[in-house]
């Protein structure tokens, strides 16, 4: 058996068996694992995958996490933000931890739990949302992500309520003499005319090691408004392949804001229903990549109904050895008139040994519509430069100060200011003049 096999997880051994789950979820659960046994790993050969080889992922040997170890003060410190109220779900090696997390007062009608817990408990409406937007066409990881369901956050909102504060569901990576895999698995349900922040932050302790293959399930009933921030920042050692599914109704709104940092390898696909008219997607996103990480980025929204609308920014920075993809999927439906879409993708390269791959699509089948796309892929402006270098600026610091404010443009459409801070410190560090930038 070859590493790339040992890897494939069989039907007859779920994890999520240890929770003693129903027959529709367990039925569920072993078709997506065929459907992984079916597919495997993808390869450079499938369109979705040209830029991303998974050779050294397939090489490691990992063991599946079963428990998690304990957390000082200050591990929990270095992943969270005092500043930041929040309600707090914390997971350690993709197992919940009731004594970290503060779930806090909530509305009445609101839910935010362990997804372990909430299945064994019988959680109410379970079985119309959990798996029921999982798609592996694009990433077979989607599937084995389902296969291996064994915990993540379960986040029900009811109708017409709002949260005040961010939930923030915290991914932590231990280190670990063995390298660890784990598959958190994560459900979001806003019901009609609901409103709520969610960050889903993943995040490694120093020394981590390992492979974590997430999934996210949105479900936006009509007016809801949803905004998901997803920030990675795992070690250097690490790898993280993720999916996230939105299914946005009438009148529905999402925001999303997607920040890479870390990680050896990195994957994410975000694919967008917009299925009834006036559903809107916003959607921003930023990597920063260096020495030799690379980072792979795939956007689809589909518009399925008329009148609906989506806007992309992406900016992506390479440095050093650093590779990064960015494939943004445009499809407007045959009937999906008077819709309007809109996707710009901005790159900077910062050394001759870096690489950026950018692939912008329309695919449209109506006839009445407004849509663009933009992208690039340059260097520091050396006029900008000649600009800050006359006004007494030595050269490092204005190009530093220029990286900076490329970077700023997306981070500052965050809402949380104590988030933005942290993302604004994570990049100055790595840059030389970053902290007097």
């Amino acid at each position: 058996m070859n590493a790339a096999e040992s890897l494939t997880p069989p039907a007859e051994t779920l994890p999520i068996e240890a929770h003693r789950p129903p027959a529709w979820l367990l039925d569920r659960c072993s078709q997506a694992a065929a459907e992984f046994a079916q597919r495997g790993y993808p390869d450079p050969r499938h369109e979705e995958w040209k830029y991303t080889k998974l050779r050294t992922l397939k090489n490691q040997s990992f063991v599946t996490a079963s428990h998690a170890p304990m957390l000082d003060a200050a591990d929990l410190e270095r992943c969270t933000w005092p500043d930041l109220p929040s309600h707090r779900l914390v997971f350690v090696d993709g197992i919940y931890q009731p004594a970290l997390s503060e779930p806090g007062d909530l509305p009445a009608g609101v839910q935010i739990t362990s997804l372990a817990q909430a299945i064994a408990a019988g959680a109410v409406g379970l079985e119309t949302v959990l798996g029921t937007l999982v798609d592996a066409q694009y990433s077979s990881f989607a599937a084995w992500n389902l296969a291996q369901l064994f915990d993540g956050a379960l986040i029900q909102l009811a109708p017409d309520t709002c949260l005040q504060q961010p939930v923030h569901l915290l991914f932590i990576h231990s280190a670990q003499p063995t390298p660890q895999i784990y598959h958190p698995h994560s459900v979001i349900q806003a019901g009609q005319g609901s409103k709520a922040h969610i960050l889903e932050h993943h995040i490694g302790l120093p020394g981590a090691q390992g492979f974590c293959n997430s999934a996210t399930e949105i479900h936006l009933s009509a007016n809801a408004t949803l905004e998901h921030t997803l920030l990675q920042e795992h070690s250097e050692a690490s790898y993280h392949i993720g999916n996230l599914f939105i299914r946005a109704q009438r009148d529905s709104r999402l925001i999303s804001h997607n920040i890479n940092l870390g990680g050896r390898l990195t994957r994410h696909d975000l694919n967008v229903d917009l299925c009834e008219p006036g559903a809107e997607a916003v959607l921003n996103g930023l990597f920063v990549v260096g020495g030799t990480q690379h980072t792979d980025t795939h956007t689809r929204i589909h518009h399925r109904a008329p009148h609906t609308r989506s806007d992309e920014t992406y900016h992506g920075i390479a440095d050093d050895q650093g590779r990064g993809v960015f494939k943004g999927r445009v499809l407007v439906a045959r009937d999906a008139q008077k819709i309007e879409a809109h996707q710009h993708n901005a790159n900077l390269l910062l050394s001759d040994k870096a690489e950026i791959d950018t692939k912008p699509e329309l695919e449209i089948y109506a006839d009445d519509v407004r849509c663009s796309h933009g992208a690039t892929i340059g260097q520091l402006d050396p006029q900008s430069m000649y600009y800050l270098q006359s006004r007494g600026i030595d050269r490092e610091k204005a190009r530093d100060m220029l990286i900076f404010a490329f970077a700023d443009e997306v981070i500052q459409r965050l809402p949380l200011a104590p988030l933005a801070k942290h993302i604004e410190h994570a990049l100055q560090t790595r840059l030389p003049e970053g902290v007097s930038v």
